[in-house]
């Protein structure tokens, strides 16, 4: 178990690393303007229009790096900074959020299967410590609850891992409209893409994170039963 725990200290670490970096990358990059002074709301406004998509809202809400896509309401959310901000770091964040309701329209499949998996995770993530947690404890009089609480934990991962083709993918859409709508230039659209990069690491340790955590309680699951 001992190796176990070095790897959840290891991802802490890492975590909290890339965590720091990207807000630091973002604080740098937003004291660089746009091009042309647009703003967040400005970039979405104008890549929904350039992708002939109607029909999405766009709001604001509160918040540091809070910025999502609701596809239930086809409503790109923004925080007050991205929303207001003329910067490089809120058009890339913008633009993003924006590749997610391009997704939506152009029915990407991967957004589409995270999408189905939301009210099934939703409800894994409700109960599933808890019935972990009981399931150590009954482990030895009832090893099925724990092992129940095992397949509620790997949906939480699969959906973990299902989450990253989307974020790169609405990364990649992002940083190509921003070329070609010349909102970044040669030199600012390395800031974009390294902005983007930084964010979308955030996922890639949530993802390993949580496998590796799968893995500690499959551990216990075998370990107890032998």
């Amino acid at each position: 178990m001992g190796t176990i725990w070095m790897i959840f200290i290891a991802f802490t670490l890492i975590s909290w690393l890339i965590g720091n970096t990207l807000k630091s990358r973002f604080k740098k990059y937003s004291q660089v303007p746009t091009a042309n002074g647009m703003t967040g709301r400005d970039v979405v406004v104008q890549m929904l229009r350039d992708h002939g998509i109607t029909g999405v809202k766009l709001g604001s809400v509160g918040g540091q790096l809070t910025d999502h896509y609701d596809p239930t309401t086809r409503t790109i959310n923004l925080s007050h900074d991205v929303y207001n901000g003329s910067s490089i770091a809120a058009a890339a964040v913008a633009a993003h959020e924006c590749g997610h309701a391009v997704q939506h329209a152009r029915s990407y499949a991967f957004l589409n299967l995270r999408s189905s998996l939301v009210p099934v995770v939703s409800f894994a993530s409700q109960w599933v410590q808890w019935i972990l947690l009981a399931g150590m404890v009954l482990l030895n009089v009832f090893p099925g609850l724990l092992l129940a609480g095992i397949v509620l934990f790997a949906l939480t991962t699969l959906f973990s891992f299902i989450t990253l083709p989307v974020e790169i993918d609405a990364s990649r859409r992002a940083l190509a409209w921003l070329r070609t709508a010349r909102i970044t230039t040669p030199d600012t659209q390395p800031m974009a893409f390294d902005a983007l990069k930084w964010a979308a690491y955030t996922y890639v340790i949530a993802a390993l994170s949580s496998l590796a955590t799968l893995l500690y309680y499959v551990m216990i699951f075998n370990s107890r039963r032998n």
